[in-house]
């Protein structure tokens, strides 16, 4: 039997074929970069993204995966500071393929192999460990394109 979705205090944004798991504390940063990388489509620097889930996510493992889904109450719905709530399109689900922390206290210029991984509900997802909201967006290309041209070769 699998267990119930868990939820968190997190964002997620479907970038190409996975989503990007944001977890962090309150105000580091969260939705902004979750906005960040959805402009990045505007911009042509990415093919494609889509808003998962903000402020609250549901995650899953499903068959060696973990699923990624918005709260019913707050599907479609980012927070934008000085603004409030916005709605984008959504995605009803994701696979998350990378985890970013935000404000994480291991962050570091060159991190341990140890670091690089995370284990959520029995799933081993790359991990990114960020110490500030304005360093993750360069973190998060390089490491998609560091990613999809190791995909390429």
């Amino acid at each position: 039997m699998t267990p119930p979705p868990a939820t968190i205090h997190a964002s997620a944004v479907l970038v190409g074929r996975h989503a990007v798991l944001i977890r962090g504390p309150s105000g580091s940063g969260k939705s902004r970069l979750a906005l960040d990388l959805i402009d990045l489509t505007r911009t042509g620097a990415l093919a494609f993204t889509r808003l998962v889930a903000d402020d609250r996510v549901l995650l899953e493992a499903r068959y060696g995966r973990l699923v990624a889904r918005p709260s019913a109450a707050l599907a479609g719905l980012i927070e934008v500071r000085g603004l409030g709530l916005m709605r984008l399109a959504h995605e009803e689900s994701a696979v998350v393929g990378l985890v970013v922390d935000l404000a994480a206290a291991d962050a570091e210029r060159l991190p341990e192999p140890a670091a690089l991984r995370t284990d959520i509900g029995g799933i081993v997802l790359p991990r990114l460990a960020v110490a500030s909201a304005n360093a993750a967006l360069p973190a998060v290309r390089a490491y998609m394109v560091h990613e999809m041209t190791r995909a390429d070769g």
